[in-house]
Parts: structure tokens; sequence; C-alpha cells
């Protein structure tokens, strides 16, 4: 075995808008926050950077960008898992929040290294000594502050501090001895992987050990691609790649499993013998909902197609529906993938009454709001995820099925009876609580013993018609009922809420 100093992959991570890809434009120079919807990282990506350290030495970095919104919870984790050092950013301006706290669970649950990276110091709200100290109330141990964790002030806008980050970063990987071996065949983490109309599907890789050349294969649990179409971060085409390389393979038999390991293999017949033993594992284990049964005790079911640029995305989405919860209402996903919404989408999800498709980060096909109109379907796209989930929580709340109650709203003293013929009754009483109205289910009372039911058909007071009486006021009514209404009965006013 050959090992040799394998560059370090970094994980970013933090509350959202502290600034993490912010701090990687400065880093790598580039230009990706306004790219991104509503300014919001919304997916996992990798990046090399090359750093200059003191005494002019260059050293490259990988870094993971990964996003800082609730919805992205699972890949954040899944970044930490990938990565070998942490970057824990934090606002100066905030201190530490909800996805703060969230993010360090996750990098304790991998057990990796990190630094503290307390950003916006150049913020006119900027309290640096109130954020070590929120820190360390949450348990982050700094140095100097009972504990050991690094931690560097930094403006990522101006860039102060962030050559002294850097270092650290390079301190922390040095002292670690990160190595690999590149010249066995290699094996990483499936980092991202979406359908492209033209090119087909796509996955982006960060190899942790060995090496990578076209004319291998890549199996993924049971995603196979031949190594024909192979690109760096940059997007230009290579034809070999190592330990801590990000890579993009185009070409696979369908999507990988973001966060799923893959192996490379030389040949076709190893890499099919590979693929042939995924897919002969048996599924054990899954709980089958019976919807049939569900329908019966009154539930309403919503079916949902899922479509997004990335599986990241689509499995963010999927997480955060997951999330919503209301009596009597079950989301069934009947579907979910990349690429854009097809007539397909329409059709599959017509085959449901009151089916939704939720599209993130892509379009319609031509012809689809037509074919969506005439079979019912719902069909909504969205750029930022969190007004997906707002949409749908109200479409679920109006959806809600309504639970009829009854509820006491009057009773009556029963003073004369009139007349009667067959079931229906001419009787006088006095409102006594609340009030009476025409249409009333009325529940008859007799020594407060309940005798049977009845249903107001007319009301009067005096001899003029009215709707309803209320309470002290007396009044004449005919009354539908089996049972023989006598005299200081009583009368309880059945009403009937909607919930």
């Amino acid at each position: 075995m050959s090992k040799k100093v394998r560059t370090p992959i970094v994980v970013v991570v933090g509350h959202i808008d502290h600034g993490k890809s912010r701090l990687l434009d400065y880093i790598r120079h580039s230009n990706v926050v306004e790219k991104e919807a509503g300014g919001i990282t919304q997916h996992i990506s990798a990046y090399e950077a090359e750093i200059s350290l003191k005494g002019g030495q260059k050293r490259k970095i990988t870094f993971l960008d990964t996003p800082g919104h609730a919805a992205f919870s699972k890949m954040r984790t899944r970044g930490c898992n990938i990565a070998d050092i942490a970057i824990l950013i934090v606002s100066a301006e905030e201190g530490v929040k909800a996805q703060t706290i969230e993010a360090f669970k996750s990098i304790k649950e991998c057990g990796i290294p990190y630094v503290v990276a307390i950003n916006k110091i150049d913020k006119p709200g900027a309290n640096v000594e109130k954020t070590k100290n929120s820190l360390v109330e949450k348990e982050i141990y700094l140095e100097g502050m009972g504990g050991d964790v690094p931690f560097v002030p930094i403006s990522a806008e101006t860039g102060e501090g962030v050559q002294e980050l850097l270092e650290t970063v390079a301190l922390i990987a040095d002292i670690e001895e990160f190595v690999g071996d590149d010249n066995v065949l290699g094996e990483g983490y499936v980092i991202e992987a979406n359908m492209d109309s033209q090119r087909g599907v796509s996955a982006s890789l960060v190899i942790k050990n060995g090496h990578l050349k076209t004319g291998m294969y890549v199996v993924s649990g049971k995603s196979l691609a031949p190594v024909r179409i192979m690109e760096n971060f940059l997007g230009k085409p290579i034809r070999e790649a190592s330990f801590s390389n990000p890579v993009k393979i185009t070409g696979w038999n369908e999507p990988p499993e973001v966060g799923s390991k893959f192996e490379v293999y030389k040949n076709k017949k190893d890499a099919g013998n590979k693929l042939a033993e995924e897919k002969n594992k048996e599924e054990s284990g899954v709980d089958q909902i019976d919807y049939g049964s569900l329908l019966g005790e009154g539930y309403v079911v919503i079916p949902i197609i899922v479509k997004a640029d990335t599986n990241g995305s689509v499995e963010a989405i999927i997480g955060e529906i997951e999330k919503i919860k209301e009596e009597k209402i079950l989301i069934k996903i009947i579907d979910s993938k990349t690429g854009n919404i097809s007539e397909n989408d329409i059709k599959t999800a017509g085959s449901g009454d009151g089916s939704i498709i939720v599209g993130f980060n892509v379009k319609e096909d031509r012809g689809v709001d037509i074919l969506a109109e005439r079979l019912g379907v719902e069909v909504k796209t969205f750029s930022i995820i969190y007004k997906l989930t707002e949409w749908l929580e109200e479409i679920v709340k109006a959806r809600k099925p309504k639970v009829k109650t009854e509820e006491v709203g009057g009773k009556t003293r029963i003073l004369k009876i009139f007349s009667r013929t067959g079931d229906k009754q001419v009787v006088g009483g006095e409102v006594i609580e609340g009030s009476v109205s025409k249409g009333d289910k009325v529940r008859i009372l007799r020594r407060g013993e309940e005798i049977g039911f009845g249903n107001v058909l007319e009301l009067q007071v005096g001899k003029a018609n009215t709707s309803s009486v209320n309470e002290g006021n007396q009044f004449g009514a005919k009354v539908s009922s089996s049972i023989e209404i006598a005299e200081r009965d009583n009368f309880e006013i059945i009403k009937i809420i909607e919930r």
C-alpha cells in the first residue's frame, strides 16, 4: 500500500445566512450566492481551493458547501460524514441560533475536528465577546474559555481573518495526518445527483480513497455508471481523479442515492456482479399503509408527486413534507424524482383524486398546464423550499375534513300544546337559555330524562313568522316528532357545528 498525504475535505456548516457561502466565495473568488434563489444555498456542492500559507507554501483544500436551512438537516449530517474537518460558522451579530446547535450536534456525532469561525465582524452590530459567551453557554468550549476548540473572528465580506482561518484548518490537517492510497480503486460518497433532459443522469462524487479513470465503472447501490464523461468541479473534462477530488460523472442507469457510498471497478463484469448483488438484497421491515381502511375511517388522502433539480433537494422536500401533520390527513408521496414536470407525471397524478405535483427548481414541459387542468391535477413550482412547504401546509389545512359535532345552543320550556296531526305538533313555549331557530334539531326532555327528538319546522312570535327566538321570549312552533310532546316538557336545542 502506497500511502500519501491526502487533501483535507472540509465542510462549512452553521445557521442560515450566517455567511457559509460568502466565506467560500471569498476563498475561491467565485460568485455562488447571487445564483441561489433567495440567497440560500439549496443543494450540497464541492469545490477545490488552493491556498497560500505563510512562507509561500501552497496547499489544497476541498470544501463542501452545505445548506443552512432547516429543511436540509440530513444533508448537513451527510456533509459531516463525508468531511474530515468542519468549520462551524457563527454570526457575530446574531450569535448561536437553532441551526448552529443542530450543526454542532452533527459535528459531534461525526466525531471530526472543527474550528469556529465568528463571521460578520465588520458589521455595526457585531459583538465577538458576546458571541463567544453564547457558544460557551451551549457547551462549545473555545480556547481560552475552558476548552480547546480553536476559533477565528472573520469577515467573509472583507476577507479579514480568513487567512488565519485557513492556516488553522491546515494545522488541524497536519495534526490529523489524513492519508490515502492512490494505487487502489477509488471509493467515496455521492454528494449530489440530478437528471438532465439532454445529458441524462449525472452525479457529483467525492473520492475518499483510491483513484478513478475513464474506462472504469462506478457502482453505488443499484446505480451504475461507465466512466466516459468525467468533469472536475469547474466542469472541465478530466480523464483521471484521486482521493479528495470532487468529480461529476454523467451516464448513470438511474440516479444514485445521495449520501450513499460508491465503489470503482475496472471492468463491466465486476461492476455488473456488484450491481446484481445489490439488486438481490431483499428489502425488509417496510410498513405498508392500508389507505383504503384509512379512507373508511374518515381520512383524506392527498397524493403528491415531488419533482426537483437534484436528488438532495428531493430528499429535503420529502423530509419537510413528512413533518406536516394534520388530524385525519394522510399525505401519500406517489412519486419523487429529478427532472422537469412532464405529461407522464400529470397522468400518474391524475389517477388519484385531488393529486398535487410540487416542483422545486424545475420547469413544466409544454402542454402540462392544459393536461393538468383537464385531469384536475394541481401543479405548483417553487425556487425556495420553505415557500413550497408553507404552500403545502395551507393546502393541507384547507382539505382537512370538517368534523360535525352537536352542541346545546339553547333550552326551552313547553307551556302549551295547541294541536297534533300525525307527527306534526303545534306547541307554545318560552326560551329560557340561548335561542331556538327554524330548522333546529331538538332533544325532548321530560322530568330531566331524554324521551326522543324532533325538528322545528316553523316559528312564530305573536302571529308573525320568524327565523329565530332569543332567550326570555315566548314563541309558537310547529314541531315534527314521533314523540307526543306534553306541557312542562323541555327542549334542548342541538346545533350542528363543523370544525
